[in-house]
């Protein structure tokens, strides 16, 4: 569990907590937990090592850590089947897709956004370059 996470939880037991915003923040941030729940949330159920494929570069302590931090956080469900051998999906809890639609306007935004910068007549550079 990241710092901010463990710090924004011990707020709330604690009753100190009432940003909204940063507990939704704390728990979708994450360099692949958008992605993941994109792919939860609009495919369905998928196994680790169909995940894995699906971002090639992501390591796999990385994934099991994104992973594991949205099920601690009631976002996504794992389920072991019994089977040999094992096997194990992740899928998103009815309180995850809750996230959908928010998830949703991020992607359609950052699209539309994708799309301005192709058809600006300026070339945006990042902050710090020269010319």
């Amino acid at each position: 569990m990241s710092d901010l996470r463990k710090e924004i939880l011990d707020k709330i037991n604690n009753g100190d907590f009432n940003c909204e915003k940063e507990l939704t923040l704390a728990i979708i941030s994450g360099k692949w937990k958008i992605t993941i729940l994109w792919h939860l949330g609009r495919e369905g159920a998928h196994r680790f090592s169909e995940l894995q494929r699906l971002f090639p570069k992501i390591t796999h302590k990385m994934l099991t850590s994104q992973l594991k931090e949205l099920i601690d956080d009631g976002i996504v469900h794992r389920e072991v089947f019994p089977e040999v051998p094992p096997r194990v999906e992740y899928s998103m809890t009815e309180l995850g897709m809750t996230l959908m639609p928010i998830i949703e306007m991020m992607y359609e935004w950052g699209k539309k956004r994708i799309k301005d910068i192709q058809n600006s007549e300026h070339i945006i550079k990042p902050s710090g370059s020269s010319n």
